[in-house]
């Protein structure tokens, strides 16, 4: 399909995260930050319609399986142990990692309403979590002055790892375009992880979300946004998937 996908874990991206920290501690870093996606069938799709997000998603150090219709894709194409690296369960990993080893997250993305009692929770659920700031953008692209302030903003916080949490592929284009500006650091797409973890939208309960039925809990609960998305967008990828399943078993790809 032309994308990237990695076959992966929640422990893996957890150890490259430690790892790329450590890095940039001691100064073994490169010259711009890491960037991991939560890749999604919508991700695929918008990939393959837009060669800009294809190139970005290609272009990250990860770019995890976040739906199930991946999963299997992944294990008909061979990798029968693959499991889902879903952005919402990420994110916690990422910070009960953080708070034992004394990493600090900044929090991009979310509402005003949502980010004060996202902190709050993730402070509890993780003792000593260091919450080095937050950011949540407007509804709208940023100024020129606006996108420089704020990226001062997360370099003077002295943050390890920034959550970006703005849909795809908005987040996916942020962390792209700002790579250079952040040396080192560490920057993770969440998705709709902040919402969740906040409390102001609910989560598919977990046999759903296990059997690929997530979509249509989220499709009920806010169909005004996503039914575009779910109905003509999402469809799309079923014919793909077979048309490489094929391809590989004769031997043409």
């Amino acid at each position: 399909m032309g994308v990237d996908i990695s076959t992966t874990s929640y422990q893996e991206v957890v150890e490259f995260c430690r790892r790329w920290v450590d890095e940039r501690r001691s100064g073994r870093h490169g010259s711009s930050a890491r960037y991991i996606c939560v890749t999604s069938v919508h991700g695929i799709i918008t990939a393959r319609d837009e060669p800009e997000v294809r190139k970005i998603l290609n272009a990250a150090d990860i770019a995890t399986p976040d739906g199930m219709p991946l999963v299997w894709a992944l294990r008909s194409f061979g990798v029968k142990q693959q499991q889902r690296v879903y952005g919402p369960t990420l994110m916690l990993k990422v910070c009960e990692s953080a708070a034992q080893r004394g990493d600090s997250i900044f929090l991009y993305g979310g509402r005003e309403q949502t980010i004060e009692p996202l902190c709050r929770r993730l402070s509890l659920n993780f003792p000593g979590l260091r919450i080095a700031g937050h950011y949540c953008p407007p509804f709208r692209p940023l100024t020129p002055e606006e996108d420089t302030a704020v990226a001062s903003q997360i370099r003077a916080s002295g943050a390890d790892i920034v959550l970006v949490g703005i849909s795809t592929p908005k987040q996916e284009r942020w962390m792209s375009a700002h790579r250079s500006e952040f040396p080192g650091l560490v920057m993770i797409g969440v998705g709709a992880a902040f919402d969740f973890h906040a409390g102001r939208v609910r989560q598919a309960p977990g046999w759903m979300q296990r059997n690929g039925l997530e979509w249509l809990f989220r499709l009920i609960m806010e169909p005004a946004r996503l039914w575009r998305r779910y109905l003509l967008v999402t469809p799309r990828f079923l014919p793909l998937w077979a048309m490489q399943l094929i391809g590989r078993q004769g031997g043409s790809v």
